[in-house]
């Protein structure tokens, strides 16, 4: 297994797994939570077929990568994906993100200058800002979020069953555009993440991206369901096209949050025609 070092705890470094294939222009692959890098199965392939380098890798906490107890905000994520992007040395690559994964992209942009960075792309994004206050109102209270954190205390894998109920509108999508055996691999492979690191992301989900999207200074491709039931789509998607400069903005109706799944095939294409 190929693996970087991104920092140390105590006595053991904190490495993360990560994939590396293909030739041709690079793209990173940025999963959410709380699954891994192996969630973009089906535009990993797709991806791959069109010519490009495709990159994935595991968060810390999840899949493969280490499993420390810290380092669960967007600073540390996105230092991480820096310094995957430099020891890969990686130039001219495109940062794709899922749900979680949109806020390494956008902070990324944010924070660090975009010159190895030609294009991104927000796929059911937690962007701008997820947290209702006085002066973001669209956002969503807060005792949803000490709801969440409740539950996955109380009972995680219990939690999870319900999450990816939601996470594919299974209601409606069951045996038509996911299986039952999508469904509990995904929860097998939730499962077995940190149980510190899947609670102390839920914190993170509240990080605040206003600035950081007003500094995003590339092409930018945004892709949500219209019944996205994880990231409300007011709240998120809707809000992005008038904040980012150079935005391509396209809703997938009835769509749910887990769009890379099913509706894989809509998806890679948008991405291709847009990476192309």
């Amino acid at each position: 297994m190929q693996y970087i070092t991104v920092g140390k705890e105590n006595s053991r470094d904190i490495n993360l797994h990560y994939e590396d294939h293909g030739t041709g222009k690079p793209i990173v692959l940025i999963h959410g939570w709380p699954l891994n890098g192996g969630s973009w199965e089906k535009q990993e392939s797709f991806l791959l077929d069109a010519g490009y380098r495709v990159i994935s890798y595991d968060r810390r906490g999840f899949g493969e990568s280490s499993k420390p107890t810290t380092g669960y905000d967007y600073d540390t994520f996105t230092d991480d994906l820096n310094t995957l992007i430099n020891t890969l040395d990686l130039q001219d690559v495109s940062l794709i993100g899922f749900s979680m994964g949109t806020g390494e992209v956008t902070r990324y942009l944010g924070k660090y200058d975009s010159d190895r960075v030609e294009k991104a792309a927000l796929l059911a994004p937690i962007p701008p800002y997820l947290l209702k206050t006085s002066d973001n109102p669209q956002g969503v209270d807060k005792s949803v979020f000490n709801g969440i954190m409740n539950a996955i205390k109380a009972d995680r894998p219990a939690f999870l069953t319900q999450f990816f109920h939601d996470f594919y509108n299974l209601d409606v999508f069951e045996g038509k555009l996911v299986s039952k055996q999508a469904y509990q691999y995904n929860w097998n492979v939730a499962t077995r993440a940190s149980p510190t690191g899947t609670y102390e992301c839920v914190k993170a989900w509240l990080t605040d991206f206003r600035e950081d999207v007003k500094n995003i200074n590339v092409p930018t491709l945004v892709l949500q369901g219209t019944a996205d039931r994880i990231l409300p789509i007011d709240s998120t998607g809707r809000r992005l096209p008038e904040a980012i400069k150079n935005c391509k903005y396209i809703e997938v109706e009835n769509a749910p949050h887990c769009l890379i799944w099913t509706h894989a095939d809509q998806i890679n294409n948008e991405l291709l025609e847009f990476l192309s």
